[in-house]
């Protein structure tokens, strides 16, 4: 046994061992070294070494003016993020429900509904700013600009969806109708329960995905720029570490989005075990 271990962590395994930690260092490094350098001192600059520490940058995203209108890009993601994400799961929840029977023209509903991942997102918010414009309506973040991130985060919805209910044991409802209950109450007690980790999957994917989004938003959004767009453009003339600390920031919104879900996750788990 021992002669087999050895012979196990042979020179291909130290190659994948090198590999994958220059990988993390890749993926990793560039979002630690910004993390660090959003906590420079008042006279450093955007590269190391650091002069000195302070939360300085920090402090002046919320009261220079020269970020613009960042407060308001917030807002806006913020809400445009929340509004998609709510949709997404609702929409999601109930298409993968409706997939669990064949139906008529079901694979041309799944090829149109996922297609818009294969499309260049430039081109989408492109096709619907125009679309707007040709009705004569205004662009605007709420309502061309949800349009644009529901046709990047329902995809992924549905594929989560579908990947959970592949798993779903059907016998589960048919013991609760065998026991009295009517549809409402299989819907609410047995079949959302079992699904619910799923569909926190799919609202942090929606959640995240408009949040982030760029190309999707850069033409369908009006003139009320969204956080991805605003950051964009700051970079074209703001050169201080106050970037960093945009970075920071919606990064440390982002992992506290997931601690959310995940502390759901388990409040629930521990709901039904009880």
């Amino acid at each position: 046994m021992a002669h087999g271990s050895k012979s196990g962590r042979g020179l291909a395994f130290y190659l994948l061992t090198a590999f994958f930690s220059l990988f993390i260092l890749f993926l990793y490094g560039p979002m630690i070294a910004i993390f660090i350098l959003s906590f420079q001192g008042e006279t450093g600059g955007m590269t190391f070494p650091m002069r000195g520490a302070s939360t300085h940058w920090f402090n002046d995203l919320f009261t220079s003016t020269r970020y613009g209108d960042l407060a308001g890009s917030f807002k806006r993601s913020i809400m445009l993020g929340s509004v998609a994400m709510l949709i997404t799961v609702v929409v999601s929840f109930f298409a993968g429900l409706a997939f669990r029977r064949r139906f008529l023209g079901s694979g041309l509903v799944f090829y149109l509904a996922i297609i818009s991942l294969v499309m260049p997102g430039i081109l989408v918010s492109l096709g619907i700013g125009q679309m707007f414009q040709t009705m004569g309506i205004r662009p605007h973040w709420l309502i061309s600009g949800l349009g644009a991130h529901l046709s990047w985060t329902l995809p992924f919805g549905l594929l989560i969806m579908f990947a959970v209910l592949n798993r779903f044991d059907s016998s589960w409802e048919e013991a609760a109708r065998d026991a009295g209950a009517n549809a409402v109450g299989v819907l609410r007690y047995v079949t959302l329960p079992i699904l619910y980790p799923g569909l926190i999957a799919v609202a942090l994917f929606g959640l995240t995905l408009s949040y982030d989004e760029f190309p999707r938003s850069l033409l369908a959004v009006g003139t009320k720029n969204t956080l991805p767009i605003h950051i964009a453009t700051l970079t074209s003339n703001v050169t201080t570490p106050a970037l960093y600390a945009i970075g920071t920031l919606t990064t440390a919104l982002s992992l506290g989005v997931i601690i959310l879900a995940f502390s759901a996750i388990g409040a629930t788990q521990r709901r039904y075990k009880k």
